[in-house]
């Protein structure tokens, strides 16, 4: 779903520019969390018909919104490449990043699992999908009739062997 026209997300930055290079793990922890506390007082909402004795009417619902590393860095002012860059920046801003990262997966993990958010969507976002390699060698003169009965006859045998 696209941003609605006329919206001032860009206003919700907790900073314009990037982050000093000389920020402490401190703010960058400070920056992360005023970000886990700006998803948590800005959910998304959704109209939603209730219907009570005979009258209906619409209500705003609040929606939970998920967390990501790209939301938090555009929030705090830097590129994802400067966020990375944290990482290997020193042993105390690669735990900070690391519990960050943490904390985001969890709150989409959980969220997914209690039906809060796109449980399939959240998934590839996590690299949680089943995948299933299927491979397929043709020979010489193998022709694509004959391979095509050859997955009929492996499909049909599957099925009677079940």
């Amino acid at each position: 779903m696209p941003a609605p026209k006329g919206n001032a997300y860009w206003r919700q930055r907790h900073s314009h520019g990037r982050l000093p290079k000389s920020e402490t793990t401190d703010a960058l922890w400070n920056a992360c969390a005023e970000y886990f506390d700006w998803v948590e007082a800005n959910p998304f909402h959704s109209a939603e018909t209730v219907k009570f004795q005979g009258e209906a009417r619409i209500v705003k619902v609040p929606k939970l919104r998920a967390m990501t590393i790209e939301g938090m860095c555009l929030f705090i002012g830097i590129t994802h490449q400067t966020w990375t860059q944290y990482r290997a920046r020193d042993a105390g801003f690669a735990e900070v990043t690391s519990q960050v990262n943490s904390i985001i997966r969890t709150q989409k993990f959980e969220g997914a699992a209690a039906d809060l958010f796109n449980a399939n969507i959240i998934a590839r976002d996590l690299g949680l999908a089943d995948r299933q390699k299927t491979e397929t060698r043709l020979e010489t003169g193998d022709s694509f009739h004959d391979i095509v009965e050859g997955f009929a006859a492996q499909k049909f045998s599957l099925a009677s062997n079940s």
